[in-house]
């Protein structure tokens, strides 16, 4: 069914003891929750990108009218590089199309119910515009299509966060695929 076009394109297996995570969901579906729990339940590391970009400033500037930061792409690409070879990282961050498919074995989609979703933000102080956009993107759909583009169907997992039952499980889930990938390549 491959042919040589669809080899020369193909992205090259990077085998890694331990595996790199992405962790991505519109904002408020409980990436960062998930992730630290996650670095809990296996022992790896928890990299959440939105504190990696005020702290390294890897932006270009605030946009008021969001409440967040310009992010400066080949800035947070070439401060990752390095890190993400090593293996063994949760990757926690709202979108996931800037990032090389080569670093990551698993990307996990979380979703929340739009009547769960909004309290969350209005909690966080978002604006209303920051909601309604975020709550337009669930619905719509945005952060799993990306995801589905950009990386290999096999390691799309989309996952329900609508309350902690539902978080537990899914480290419980993740913890288990770690350590089948863990035997697997050891």
């Amino acid at each position: 069914m491959s042919d040589s076009s669809d080899s020369e394109s193909a992205v090259p297996q990077v085998d890694r003891k331990v595996p790199n995570i992405l962790v991505t969901g519109t904002p408020g579906t409980g990436k960062t929750t998930t992730s630290e729990l996650i670095a809990q339940a296996t022992g790896l590391s928890h990299v959440n990108v939105g504190d990696l970009v005020k702290e390294k400033q890897l932006h270009e500037g605030y946009l008021e009218e969001f409440d967040t930061h310009v992010l400066d792409e080949d800035k947070l690409i070439d401060e990752l590089e390095d890190i993400m070879s090593e293996g063994g990282k949760i990757v926690d961050f709202h979108s996931c199309g800037i990032f090389p498919e080569r670093w990551f074995d698993l990307v996990l989609v979380l979703r929340a119910d739009t009547n769960v979703l909004y309290p969350r933000m209005e909690n966080r102080n978002y604006n209303q515009r920051k909601i309604t956009e975020n709550i337009e993107c669930e619905i719509m759909q945005v952060v799993l299509e990306e995801a589905r583009e950009c990386y290999a169907e096999e390691i799309v997992i989309e996952l329900p966060s609508n309350d902690i039952d539902e978080m537990e499980s899914n480290v419980e889930r993740v913890r288990q695929w770690v350590d089948a990938y863990k035997a697997n390549h050891a």
